[in-house]
């Protein structure tokens, strides 16, 4: 028994002093790993920002000034052309099926039942049409002037504020160039305070002048984007307001008949 114990207190030891071996070991070749990797990590040059941390940082390095007002031309350009899609999107209309409607509605109804289709439906179209059916007591030719007539208002309506955004498309890139002018001003002030030419004098200068010009740009390109889009979606639903009021004088002429 005395003999057994023995040979685990041995055992015991040389186990012992084995996990602390290897203890050690590893807490040393942690400690190493991570000395090294601090090292490496002293060596490795600083991480990049990411997109929205460097778009603050030149937004920052280009100048409150002329950068908050090309930032306000692109968020007024912007809320303008968000309103006026939503606007036109709401705005478009089945012409077909509206046409066929009318014309059942004239043909078992007769007018009061056309218009009240015309008055259930939301567009720019229906409204021509209830315009023109409320003047077919007067006559064909009475008729067709409140369709054009009318057709005029509807068109200014889809128009309204679309030429802010055409300003503010030429707006931003013309300060980005007046903070380019003013930019290039103070660097040569500098130089000219100093009485030398040096790189670190107007670097600062030209880099406000080229920021504020990528900045009026960039905003430039983002608002004729949107514009472009508006101004083709305003021609689509003009020319479908064009063929439907030919249509309704067509059913209205076949009416009378």
């Amino acid at each position: 028994m005395k003999r057994l114990f023995s040979i685990l207190a041995i055992a015991c030891i040389m186990a012992f002093g084995t996990v602390n071996a290897n203890t050690n070991a590893n807490t040393n070749t942690i400690v190493n790993t991570v000395v090294s990797a601090t090292q490496d990590d002293a060596e490795a040059p600083a991480e990049e920002l990411g997109f929205h941390q460097e778009l603050k940082k030149r937004f920052i390095e280009g100048g409150p000034g002329f950068m908050g007002i090309v930032l306000l031309c692109l968020i007024l350009g912007l809320a303008i052309a968000i309103e006026r899609i939503i606007f036109l999107n709401l705005s478009t209309t089945n012409s077909k099926k509206l046409i066929q409607s009318v014309e059942e509605a004239l043909g078992s109804g007769g007018v009061e039942s056309a218009k009240e289709v015309c008055r259930n439906t939301k567009g720019p179209v229906a409204s021509i049409f209830y315009q023109g059916l409320d003047r077919t007591d007067e006559g064909l030719e009475a008729a067709e002037k409140a369709v054009v007539a009318y057709g005029g208002v509807q068109m200014g309506q889809l128009e309204k504020n679309v030429s802010w955004i055409s300003l503010f498309i030429a707006l931003a890139p013309m300060l980005g160039f007046m903070g380019t002018v003013i930019g290039m001003i103070q660097a040569f002030d500098k130089i000219e305070a100093a009485g030398d030419m040096q790189p670190s004098l107007v670097a600062g200068g030209i880099k406000v002048a080229l920021l504020t010009t990528v900045f009026g740009l960039v905003v430039a390109i983002i608002l004729q984007i949107f514009y472009n889009y508006i101004i083709s979606k305003i021609d689509s639903i003009v020319n479908d307001m064009e063929d439907a009021s030919i249509n309704l004088m067509d059913l209205l002429i076949r009416n009378k008949k």
